[in-house]
């Protein structure tokens, strides 16, 4: 089971980057950082359970970094949305 989360994990970061690498996606946008996200979460839980430190050192701030521009991503929808309702 393992090995599937990994390629799972794997899958979903690839998938943002070569989206992004390919301009079908924006560094920015919503789909990327969710992608990168749970990729990058997934991979570093995986990394907490089978104990490889450098690897979780690599997929936490990619997964803390992520998560961070995503809040802020979701912030700037919600104020912008409140704007335009008022």
């Amino acid at each position: 089971m393992g090995i599937a989360i990994q390629i799972v994990g794997s899958l979903l970061v690839l998938a943002g980057f070569a989206l992004a690498q390919w301009g079908v996606l924006n560094l920015k946008s919503l789909r990327y950082l969710v992608l990168n996200t749970a990729g990058s979460g997934v991979l570093a839980v995986d990394a907490v359970v089978e104990q490889q430190w450098g690897f979780l050192l690599l997929e936490g701030v990619w997964a803390i970094v992520s998560a961070f521009s995503l809040v802020g991503v979701l912030r700037s929808k919600r104020r912008s949305n409140r704007g335009a309702a008022s």
